[in-house]
């Protein structure tokens, strides 16, 4: 980190403790995010250290993860992902939005198409950004 941004954290953290404690909590939780076989304990113990925390929010968030807490540790634990899955809907998202009351669908799925060929395919509108 710069120093401007050292002392600006100094500044925040005397000034909000909880900003500390926020700080390693979510560090701890990204460490977790690298798909490894102990994750699902892992987690069960940083949940109980971000429910004793006095954060609202984290113990809001902790309990969103146990709602569908089996899905969370396949997420965890499991190598596979649906990352390009995901990245194939943005894409087509955004394609869809560019051309939002411009043309019919042939117009969208020809233009997917020609995306999914060729990467660098860009149109006057994408040039334009």
């Amino acid at each position: 980190m710069r120093t401007k941004d050292t002392e600006l954290l100094g500044l925040l953290t005397t000034a909000c403790p909880e900003m500390t404690q926020l700080t390693a909590l979510i560090r701890d939780f990204a460490a977790l995010l690298t798909p490894a076989s102990r994750n699902d304990s892992k987690l069960t113990e940083w949940i109980a250290q971000a429910r004793c925390a006095g954060l609202p929010h984290l113990h809001s968030f902790c309990n969103g993860l146990e709602l569908d807490r089996a899905a969370v540790n396949a997420g965890l634990t499991l190598p596979w992902s649906n990352g390009r899955t995901e990245g194939v809907n943005t894409h087509t998202k955004r394609i869809r939005g560019q051309m939002h009351g411009r043309a019919g669908f042939e117009l969208l799925r020809h233009r997917i198409l020609l995306s999914t060929l060729s990467p660098t395919v860009t149109t006057d509108y994408d040039q334009s950004r």
